[in-house]
């Protein structure tokens, strides 16, 4: 009940193999990092987990709370508890960020036992608790959902999305692409914040400095779809050190096969 179960996962696209075997599980009461360079299949174990059509699964199972969640559509996955932070933001026209919120809480309410706002005064409210964490001024409440915000606003928005759901499991793929240093900071900071018993989380990153910040339980280092390291945070520092290329060597041959 209490970790998310990637089991064997193969995953392509238009027939080419993105994913070769992935296994990995995400428990709640720890902070994840997935690691690797470009091109490694990171994010599209993302989009994996949420559910996105344009991504096959030909192989293996994603287990959550006695389900599979490879049965379920993205909105069922995301009242189980399941929150994905793009790498890039979408941008929906004429949809206030409040009321993007406020619907998504009504459907959690129905499936879940979190303590959400009970009403529209005190959603806001909480909102604007959140958006101060986050240094974003109050009219981000009204304003479309990333329509017009610039790249740092639109990563920090879908935090504010994380703190206001409160999701069990969290994938926050790559939310410190594009942030200067403070922003990398007041993101890291946020999902510190959520920290607990109650909150699992994989962060996807190309770099340390976001696990500066937020220092993980767990490092997976991923390369050409197969996770081939697992270790703690001492693993950043000697990739960041070292770069891949060094790993891509040593585990040629498995990653090959």
């Amino acid at each position: 009940m209490d970790r998310l179960e990637i089991k064997d996962l193969h995953v392509q696209v238009e027939g080419k193999e993105i994913l070769r075997g992935v296994s990995l599980t995400i428990e709640k009461g720890k902070i994840h990092a997935l690691m690797g360079p470009n091109g490694s299949g990171k994010s599209t174990l993302a989009m994996v987990l949420l559910g996105h059509p344009k991504y096959e699964v030909t192989q293996g199972e994603i287990w959550y709370k006695g389900q599979n969640l490879l049965e379920l559509s993205p909105d069922e996955r995301a009242k189980l508890g399941l929150f994905l932070a793009f790498q890039y933001p979408f941008e929906i026209e004429g949809v206030s960020l409040s009321h993007f919120l406020w619907t998504a809480i009504m459907e959690r309410k129905k499936s879940n036992g979190h303590a959400y706002p009970s009403n529209p005064l005190e959603y806001r409210k909480e909102l604007r608790k959140h958006l101060q964490r986050l240094q974003l001024s109050d009219d981000f409440i009204d304003r479309y959902v990333n329509v017009g915000f610039s790249g740092g606003e639109k990563k920090r928005t879908e935090i504010l999305q994380m703190l206001v759901l409160k999701p069990e499991i969290a994938v926050l793929d790559e939310v410190d692409s594009g942030l200067d240093i403070d922003s990398v900071r007041i993101v890291a900071e946020a999902v510190n914040a959520m920290r607990g018993p109650n909150f699992g989380a994989l962060v996807i990153t190309h770099y340390q400095r976001i696990l500066n910040y937020l220092t993980p339980d767990v490092v997976h280092v991923m390369i050409r779809g197969k996770i081939v390291r697992t270790g703690d945070v001492h693993l950043v520092h000697e990739l960041e050190a070292k770069g891949y290329d060094w790993l891509i060597q040593e585990v040629g041959e498995e990653v090959q096969t």
